[in-house]
């Protein structure tokens, strides 16, 4: 048995996983791939070709030192995370006796995410969108500024809009895989207020390909710091908002408004792992609820922008 065991490398026993997973199905593209990243660049090429069930607790340490060393504490720690689904795999399948990432409990370990600032209190949400009207700078940063808290797409996938992406007439913006952070197209219902943002700012940057090109940069989006500058002239610190902090505020109070959580992480574009993979290839996926949402939510902040009572409204049946 022995010797049967020097033939399994750690690499090949970490393929076999991998091709594993993605037969099954139950794990979302997104995590293989980034496993198999963590695989090639930090731990095939230093115990790769080691016997499987030769390489000790101390010889993985040493690998992983290094890379939390390097200020990458978070990829230390989830480095050790793959390597000892491999082991544990590799235990099971009867190629090694042990999973020498185990003692190495509270070492590399994950460290607090911080959470990027946003409002989430009602009050202070129609504060900041009256804020927003009021703000004097260029067309462009003050329409991103307006269709932010009403798309509440990631950054880049705002500043990247291209106008070939949207039916103004049918009030749906398509974004390519491309460009989504899970590599899965997505749909983005527009209110009658985005639509209305945006044909505002049709005139100016309709003839070109980018909805928010830079200023004298031909080709080149707007820069991922101008909602953020925009947010810190208007006298919110980074502590207080961010550009990315409009979706954190949509989720939390839609949540609290009672719409379904699963259609809120599908407008959100999160992943769901080890669930249906139509989590990553329909973006159609609850769509005609999301739509009565994206005007719901439009209307909710036309009413807190106004000052009006603030009511938390229920979704539609």
């Amino acid at each position: 048995v022995a010797a049967a065991l020097t033939v399994d490398t750690f690499e090949a026993v970490a393929l076999a996983w991998l091709k594993k997973r993605e037969a099954s199905g139950d794990t979302a593209a997104t995590t293989i791939a980034k496993d198999r990243w963590r695989l090639d660049t930090y731990l095939f090429p230093a115990i790769g070709s080691r016997p499987i069930a030769e390489v000790t607790p101390r010889e993985l340490r040493d690998v992983l030192r290094p890379i939390e060393d390097s200020g990458k504490a978070e990829t230390a720690s989830r480095t050790k995370i793959t390597a000892g689904q491999v082991f544990r795999w590799a235990v099971l399948e009867g190629k090694a006796e042990i999973d020498p990432t185990a003692p190495l409990r509270g070492l590399f370990t994950t460290p607090t995410p911080t959470h990027r600032a946003a409002l989430t209190d009602p009050v202070r949400i129609g504060e900041l969108l009256r804020a927003i009207d009021g703000y004097t700078g260029r067309l462009t940063t003050v329409t991103a500024l307006k269709l932010a808290p009403l798309v509440f797409v990631r950054p880049g996938e705002l500043r990247n809009a291209e106008w070939s992406e949207f039916d103004l007439d049918a009030g749906i913006w398509r974004i390519p895989a491309a460009r989504m952070k899970m590599k899965a197209a997505h749909l983005v219902p527009l209110s009658t207020q985005a639509v209305e943002v945006l044909r505002n700012l049709h005139p100016l940057t309709g003839d070109g390909t980018l909805v928010f090109p830079a200023i004298g940069k031909s080709g080149r989006p707007m820069s991922e710091n101008t909602v953020n500058d925009a947010l810190r002239r208007l006298g919110y610190g980074k502590d207080e908002m961010t550009g990315h902090g409009f979706r954190s505020m949509a989720a939390t109070r839609l949540n609290e408004m009672g719409w379904n959580a699963d259609a809120i992480e599908r407008q959100l574009a999160h992943a769901e792992s080890n669930k249906v993979r139509a989590a990553y290839t329909h973006a159609a996926q609850y769509l005609e609820e999301r739509t009565r949402m994206m005007q719901a939510w439009a209307d909710y902040l036309d009413g807190l922008r106004s000052g009006a009572k603030v009511v938390a409204f229920k979704r539609k049946a």
